[in-house]
């Protein structure tokens, strides 16, 4: 049964740095889709960055781009997103999530973007991690 766990999050200063991970068990990301999106309070998630592995494509949502960065590890059970030059609004709780590639809509781009939507019902969720950024 395929798990995700969360870590990497924490308080930092605007125009810091994290990396946050996403560790799955139970069964290898090769042909998954991974996303991670956010969640300030009061606002509704959004999606912040994904990428299909199956592919190797990836997306990013207007607002991170140039500033975080999506990656996975060679044994396809961890996906990090690296998050540099942080801002106040990227304060929330961040969520990894995963399905099946063959729940996509084909390749990510910017005309094709991960949706929430696509990791239900199908795919699985992580408990979530902090990140504030704040002076």
């Amino acid at each position: 049964q395929l798990q995700l766990v969360e870590s990497g999050g924490g308080s930092v200063q605007p125009g810091g740095s994290l990396r946050l991970s996403c560790t799955a068990s139970g069964v290898a990301l090769d042909d998954y889709g991974v996303g991670w999106f956010r969640q300030a309070p009061g606002k509704e998630r959004e999606g912040v960055s994904c990428i299909n592995n199956n592919d190797g494509s990836t997306y990013y949502t207007d607002s991170v781009k140039g500033r975080f960065t999506i990656i996975g590890d060679n044994a396809r059970r961890t996906v990090y997103l690296q998050m540099d030059s942080l801002r106040p609004e990227d304060t929330g709780t961040y969520y990894c999530a995963a399905v099946s590639s063959v729940f996509l809509d084909g390749p990510y781009s910017t005309s094709n973007p991960c949706r929430d939507s696509d990791f239900d019902p199908f795919g699985r969720w992580g408990q979530g991690t902090q990140v504030t950024v704040s002076s």
